[in-house]
């Protein structure tokens, strides 16, 4: 004899569920395991690929499906596709062992890779490998969290590297030039200085040039700032 499932009823296996309580009652979303980390942290953004099924539980064990009134009770709002997004944005992940230690060890890495991108032997003038990185890391009793995204902790790290002089690092810096013409340049001129270390050359003539001395991540600022504001006729180049 066939065996009906009851009606709002979703049986999961294989689960990761990420909880919110809101209004007094729990609700909760079926992910996919490895996956809600990877989402949070930008690394995956298919939706698809995180979420077993796009429904808002009350019970995922029990396979018991939100009723659209409790929705609309608790989020002021019955559609799915945005409480999903605020449950998973800000819900509390629940793990397993195993899964937490992937978790970890997948945020652990990351952590690692930015801190190679972004960083130099102020020695040599080269990057580290990431194996020199990973065991500073691990001889200064660094800890990951899984709720805090990889840049940051990167950013952490190599200021506690820093402090405890585990190893000779700081942040690596870019030679770039920037040419526009004279009226833009000197219309964006302090604003472009304000974003640099160090200002190495500004020549006027037929163009305006500057060459400044910039941490990575204001290179993007900068590059966005001359193709907005000069409508693409400035150019920004890296030098070595």
């Amino acid at each position: 004899m066939a065996i009906n499932q009851p009606s709002g009823q979703i049986r999961l296996t294989n689960v990761s569920i990420v909880k919110m309580k809101r209004g007094g009652k729990r609700f909760e979303i079926a992910c996919y395991k490895n996956k809600v980390m990877e989402w949070r942290n930008k690394i995956e953004t298919d939706l698809d690929e995180v979420l077993q099924i796009h429904s808002v539980f009350t019970n995922v064990s029990k396979g018991l499906v939100a009723g659209k009134q409790d929705l609309k009770k608790a989020f002021g709002t019955d559609n799915q596709d945005e409480i999903i997004l605020e449950i998973l944005k800000k819900g509390d992940l629940q793990v397993g062992e195993k899964e937490r230690n992937y978790q970890l060890s997948s945020m652990f890495r990351d952590i690692v890779s930015h801190i190679a991108s972004m960083c130099m032997n102020p020695n040599t003038k080269l990057p580290y490998p990431s194996t020199i990185i990973e065991k500073a890391l691990t001889d200064s009793g660094f800890s990951v969290s899984t709720s805090k995204n990889a840049k940051s902790q990167a950013l952490e790290a190599i200021k506690m590297l820093q402090q405890k002089n585990v190893l000779p690092i700081e942040r690596a810096r870019m030679r770039v030039s920037i040419v526009t013409s004279v009226k833009e340049g000197k219309a964006l001129r302090d604003r472009l200085k304000a974003m640099a270390d160090e200002v190495e050359e500004e020549n006027i003539d037929d163009e305006y040039e500057l060459v400044v001395v910039v941490q990575p991540g204001a290179y993007k600022t900068i590059e966005e700032l001359i193709r907005n504001e000069t409508k693409g006729r400035g150019m920004v180049q890296v030098l070595h």
